[in-house]
């Protein structure tokens, strides 16, 4: 704890210095530090002053009944501060400050499978909106009904909390399935379909290093609404790393050379994901993993229409306000998510 208060003495002064500042990129960094450490310190503070106040209470309770009621009150509020620093001192996922990238890919129901997965895009898009996060399409392929068979997604955040994006969408990935009247359905009937999310941590320093051999680069016209071409030149660039057989497309910027540097750093991003995950694995057996497949039975969560009821699977966790969350109300399953972690790693911690 001594060198925690240190760390955040130092973080205190440096953020005081107006030359940090001007560097954005390591103030943001000591920021979010500082943010992550402020509740720690408050605490620990907050159960340091308990102590000492029922030690005081106590010497002084036989002598006033006031004292003797401070004194029990204490005894009760201290475990509670003792229990709350103990959970914030959990070990933290070290992405959790960072930004991500999204991908939302179409699977079973085609053009149905595509039009939920534009849901999802517009779903992310405004609970970014409301937590002030900026939103850039990176790739987006279209469907004839304006649905999306695949679009990539950059998520940042604008400010300096704790709580990055990370923290907030890294239980995002895997099977959304949807349950609904299609609006290809000309009987009425209800239909079930799917589309896969994948989550990447944003790591501000990727220490993947890529052989050229390694690389399959194709080039093609971008193209727009249900496939057609919007561009006389071939600017977008598919990258394939042939090792992993990872395949990363970038159309939306103007020039080649600048959908292949996009390219590029959502393959390193990607790849640094991949390592991240099986360095994770052989640490860890337990490790929850991201669904890899886009396949109806593996599915995390389900959006049933007619119901209008939305339910996640990992955490048994159920509420009848889908239309708000797909209008971006997504924090009551996040919160269940992030709670049923955090218990999880307070039980291994403690076991």
């Amino acid at each position: 704890m001594d060198e925690l208060l240190k760390e955040y003495a130092e973080l205190e002064r440096e953020l005081a210095d107006p030359a940090v500042h001007a560097d954005q990129a390591r103030a943001r960094k000591l920021g979010r530090r500082y943010a992550e450490l402020t509740p720690i310190v408050k605490t620990l503070r907050e159960l340091d002053s308990a102590r000492e106040d029922l030690a005081a209470a106590q010497e002084l309770a036989t002598e006033d009944e006031a004292f003797a009621a401070e004194a029990e009150a204490l005894t009760k509020r201290i475990p509670e501060l003792e229990e709350r620093l103990s959970e914030l001192l959990l070990p933290r996922d070290p992405h959790d400050g960072s930004d991500v990238l999204v991908e939302i890919k179409s699977g079973e129901g085609g053009e149905e499978s595509a039009l939920f997965a534009g849901d999802l895009f517009r779903m992310y898009t405004r609970y970014a909106e409301k937590r002030g996060w900026k939103i850039d399409v990176l790739n987006a392929t279209e469907s004839d009904l304006g649905g999306y068979k695949d679009v990539t997604l950059s998520v940042k955040s604008k400010g300096t909390d704790a709580e990055g994006v990370w923290a907030r969408m890294k239980f995002e990935g895997g099977v959304h399935r949807v349950q609904r009247v299609p609006v290809t359905e000309s009987q009425g009937r209800i239909h079930t379909s799917a589309a896969g999310v994948l989550v990447y941590p944003e790591v501000e320093d990727v220490e993947v290093e890529i052989d050229e051999k390694d690389l399959r680069v194709d080039v093609f016209r971008s193209s727009g609404h249900g496939g057609q071409s919007v561009n006389t030149t071939d600017s977008a660039v598919r990258i394939t790393h042939l090792p992993t057989g990872i395949v990363v497309s970038c159309q939306n910027e103007r020039s080649q050379l600048q959908n292949r540097a996009q390219a590029m750093h959502v393959l390193k991003v990607r790849l640094q994901a991949l390592a991240d995950e099986e360095a994770a694995k052989k640490a860890s057996d337990s490790r929850r993993s991201q669904v890899r497949t886009v396949d109806r039975s593996e599915r995390v969560r389900t959006y049933n229409f007619p119901e209008n009821r939305i339910s996640d699977h990992r955490v048994n966790y159920k509420s009848y306000n889908l239309d708000q969350v797909l209008e971006g109300e997504l924090d009551g399953v996040l919160d269940a998510l992030a709670d049923a972690d955090r218990a999880d790693r307070l039980a291994s911690a403690q076991g």
